[in-house]
């Protein structure tokens, strides 16, 4: 049975391999916590590591290796000013992505069978 508020699905144009392969690469660097508080931070302002270890009070080398691997998936981007480097998100549709699941989570439980006025039940 189709949602009442949604008109009939419509087919959904298949995406190439690599578009969903990256995807999923994107979604797995965005997937640990301490990265998720990261964007968060970097959403709000440009930031560098001695500033993100004191707003998320995690120790220095894991910001960093946290940092590497956001690079790494294009997340971010690092600029040096003289002895330190700046973080700032590369795509603020990153930033959504992390706020949109941030947010669902905070909603509560949702889904199927769960109790919770307004999910579905089979």
């Amino acid at each position: 049975m189709h949602s009442p508020t949604r008109g009939a699905a419509q087919p959904v144009p298949p995406r190439p391999a690599h578009t969903l392969s990256a995807a999923g690469e994107l979604l797995r660097a965005l997937a640990a916590p301490v990265r998720i508080a990261i964007v968060l931070q970097l959403r709000e302002a440009d930031r560098c590591v001695h500033e993100l270890v004191e707003a998320l009070g995690v120790a220095q080398p894991l910001i960093s290796q946290h940092l590497r691997v956001l690079k790494a998936a294009g997340v971010v981007h690092g600029e040096r000013h003289g002895r330190e480097v700046v973080y700032r998100l590369v795509d603020e549709h990153l930033a959504h992505i992390v706020v949109d699941a941030v947010t669902h989570v905070d909603e509560g439980p949702r889904g199927i069978n769960t109790g919770v006025p307004g999910t579905e039940e089979l």
